[in-house]
C-alpha cells in the first residue's frame, strides 16, 4: 500500500479544487480533493489511531493553514472559498508547496499572504525543515507528542480569536464572564453577569465572589480586530469607572494593548489586569470555554510495583 502524502501535499490540490470560485463545505471538498490527488481506495480508507480517516485529517490541516494565511476565506462556518492570495500561491507553486514556502511569502510585509501564527513563533530565516528535523531527532517521543499538542492548541487559539472577533460585542462580553467563572472567580456559587445598563460607565461585566456580592470582580471587554489595539485612553476610562467602587479590575480584549496602555496599567494605583487576545485564547483552552476535548491519548510506562 502506498503511503498517503503528508498534509502539505494536500494544499495545492485543495486550491485547485476551489480555483473555480465556488464556495464549498468540508464535506463537499473531501472527495473532490481525494479525486484531484488520485488517492487509492486503500489510501482513502486509511485511519489514524483515533479512528479518523487520515486523508480527512490532512485536508483539515491544510484548510486550517490556508485559511490562517489568507489563501482561503470562510464565508460561514465550515465553508471555504479561494482568495486572490490563494490564487497567487497556486500560480507560484502549481506542483506543490511547503509550509516554509508560504511562511517565506508571509514574512514579506508587501505580500498579501499573512504570516502563519504558529510558524512565525519559530521562523528565524533559517532552513525550517533542517532545523525541525534535527530537533525532532533529539526529542523523546513524549516531547514530540507535547509539541504536537502545542501546535494543535496554536491552531485552535487562532480559530477561537477569529470566531470571537466575528461575533457581536454582547457575545464577547458573555464569553469573558463565562471564562472568569470557569477560572473560579465566581466562588462556590459561580455568579456572574454582563452589565445590561447603557450607562454602565465602562463596566461590561460583574462577578460576585461571595453569596451576598460583597466582593466583586469588575470586567471591561473590548471585541476588537487584530488591527485595532486598545489604547491608554480606554484603560484610563476603565480606571475612572472603577473609582469609588473597586480598587482592581480585569480588562480583556480580543486584540492587543498598545504600549501606552501597558505602561499606564503598570503604574496606576488601581490594579488592572490586562488580558490580550492570545492570552484570552490560551485561558479559554486551559479552562475549557468554547472548546471541547476531541481525542485523549494515554502515555504508559512499566508499573515497577507489579514486577517487584
Amino acid at each position: 500500500m502506498t503511503d498517503i502524502p503528508n498534509w502539505e501535499a494536500f494544499m495545492i490540490p485543495t486550491l485547485r479544487v476551489l480555483n473555480d470560485g465556488v464556495t464549498r463545505t468540508r464535506r463537499e471538498l473531501r472527495p473532490l480533493v481525494a479525486q484531484e490527488m488520485k488517492l487509492t481506495l486503500d489510501q482513502v480508507r486509511e485511519t489514524l489511531s483515533s479512528g479518523q480517516l487520515t486523508y480527512v485529517n490532512r485536508i483539515g490541516w491544510g484548510l486550517s493553514f490556508l485559511t490562517n494565511v489568507g489563501a482561503l476565506e470562510r464565508p460561514k462556518y465550515g465553508s471555504y472559498v479561494i482568495t486572490d492570495p490563494g490564487r497567487q500561491i497556486l500560480k507560484q507553486f502549481p506542483h506543490g508547496v511547503r509550509e516554509r514556502d508560504i511562511a517565506a511569502l508571509g514574512a514579506d510585509e508587501s505580500s498579501p499572504i499573512r504570516q502563519y501564527v504558529a510558524t512565525a513563533k519559530r521562523h528565524s530565516g533559517t532552513n525550517v525543515d533542517e532545523d525541525e528535523t534535527e530537533s525532532a531527532l533529539m526529542m523523546t517521543p513524549t516531547e514530540q507528542v507535547q509539541g504536537g499538542i502545542k501546535r494543535i492548541q496554536d491552531e485552535v487559539a487562532t480559530e477561537l480569536l477569529s470566531r470571537l472577533q466575528g461575533k457581536d460585542p454582547g457575545f464577547f462580553e458573555e464569553a469573558v464572564v463565562q471564562l472568569l467563572l470557569a477560572m473560579g472567580y465566581g466562588g462556590a456559587n459561580g455568579r456572574g453577569q454582563v452589565t445590561q445598563l447603557t450607562n454602565d460607565g465602562g463596566i461590561d461585566g460583574v462577578i460576585d465572589q461571595d453569596f451576598l456580592g460583597l466582593r466583586r470582580v469588575y470586567i471591561q471587554a473590548k471585541r476588537y480586530g487584530d488591527g485595532h489595539p486598545v489604547g491608554r485612553p480606554e484603560v484610563q476610562a476603565f480606571v475612572g469607572a472603577l473609582s469609588g467602587i473597586a480598587d482592581s479590575g480585569v480588562f480583556i480584549t480580543s486584540s492587543r494593548f498598545s504600549q501606552g496602555a501597558l505602561d499606564y496599567a503598570a503604574v496606576t494605583p488601581t490594579r488592572i489586569i490586562l488580558i490580550d487576545g492570545r492570552r484570552l485564547a490560551e485561558l479559554m483552552i486551559r479552562f475549557g470555554v468554547g472548546v471541547q476535548v476531541r481525542e485523549t491519548y494515554s502515555i504508559v510506562e512499566i508499573d515497577e510495583d507489579f514486577f517487584a
